[in-house]
């Protein structure tokens, strides 16, 4: 697909962005990233080439919620991805409001015969989420779409439709181990949080506690510690600086406190360091203090041990700045680091930074 000249320079494709949850925040947040771009040519820029997988009853009610700034918007419903070059799509309209495009993978103005309740776990919103997911991680699998951004879903929902993955990540690996004929052991993905100040990759992803310390493995790590050097060499142009934090508290202290360090984690960065020569990395260090380290710019990407390790300093410095970018897949894929916030859906309140945040990361990383 060549690049349409209304498009910037480096957006060679379009940008796929699922609604989400329809009984969350998804649907709005994407919407008022559109909002956002209507009067400030920078972020025209990013949201040109831009379209949504979801559904025009689902996204017509989110609109509803934002108030006197709804009649900014016009949801139009595309038949195709191509359908988004058309000047209907680039300029805004002469009321000043814009056209949004929708893409409903079921191509039908009706196929949402009941809509999902807001702030609660339903079989609808399960299968809607799945959905598109599904259709936007096979386009891009097929090269139709440049990178896809989710907005958050809940995984009560996904069980309750009988969905048998823990989350999009799960989801996007099964998709791209389809799509090659391979099995989903030989597409290991990682979770890598991004905000202004912090990187942070993790071994495990959504396990109990318990389950998340019996995969701090060498072997686990050493294909983390590839795949974090693999994909941040190509966003930084050289060999990422990679810090390991440890399991324990004061990463063992000498094995007081722990083995895992000396047994594992050490001799697993040891291996990494003789098998690939190029690799920066360094570690175990406590984990208590690795994070601020890398804050200041000591270095480029922390490995954690397990979900919480990670998430917790990369929330704490902010959820409206985070995003959750998924390594190891042959596609881009980036979310806001945030969930389905039930308790605000529908009241047209929730901030959109993490979503902006995400939709701008997609598109440089596509660049």
């Amino acid at each position: 697909m060549a690049s349409p000249k209304h498009l910037p320079q480096n957006m060679q494709k379009p940008i796929a962005i699922t609604m989400g949850d329809p009984g969350g925040i998804g649907p709005e947040i994407v919407l008022k990233c559109f909002l956002k771009s209507l009067d400030n040519p920078s972020c025209r820029e990013v949201m040109q080439g831009a379209f949504i997988v979801g559904d025009l009853p689902h996204l017509e009610r989110a609109k509803a919620s934002l108030g006197q700034n709804s009649n900014l918007l016009k949801l139009k419903q595309i038949k195709q991805i191509e359908d988004i070059y058309l000047d209907d799509f680039i300029k805004k309209n002469l009321d000043g409001s814009a056209n949004v495009p929708i893409l409903d993978v079921e191509r039908s103005e009706t196929s949402c015969s009941s809509l999902a309740p807001i702030s609660t776990i339903s079989v609808q919103a399960g299968r809607a989420a799945a959905r598109n997911i599904f259709w936007g991680a096979k386009a891009a699998l097929q090269g139709k779409v440049a990178a896809l951004v989710t907005a958050p879903i809940n995984k009560q929902s996904l069980a309750l439709a009988g969905i048998d993955f823990p989350g999009h990540t799960e989801m996007l690996q099964f998709s791209a181990a389809e799509h090659l004929g391979v099995s989903v052991s030989q597409i290991p993905v990682r979770m890598m949080l991004v905000s202004p100040e912090l990187r942070v990759v993790l071994v495990s992803i959504h396990l109990s506690l318990r389950a998340a310390i019996e995969q701090v493995t060498k072997e686990n790590i050493l294909q983390t510690l590839k795949i974090t050097h693999d994909s941040l060499m190509g966003v930084l142009g050289r060999a990422p600086r990679i810090a390991v934090a440890g399991l324990n508290p004061h990463s063992g202290e000498g094995g007081l406190m722990g083995k895992e360090e000396l047994e594992i984690i050490a001799p697993a960065i040891n291996l990494a360091r003789t098998k690939y020569g190029d690799m920066n990395v360094s570690g175990p260090y406590a984990p208590d203090t690795v994070f601020m380290q890398a804050r200041t710019g000591v270095y480029d990407v922390v490995i954690a041990m397990y979900h919480d390790q990670g998430l917790i300093p990369i929330k704490y410095l902010g959820l409206d700045r985070g995003v959750n970018v998924t390594l190891g897949l042959p596609l881009v894929r980036t979310s806001p680091d945030h969930g389905t916030a039930f308790e605000i859906a529908g009241q047209g309140v929730a901030d959109p930074a993490s979503m902006w945040a995400s939709i701008e990361l997609a598109g440089l990383l596509v660049a």
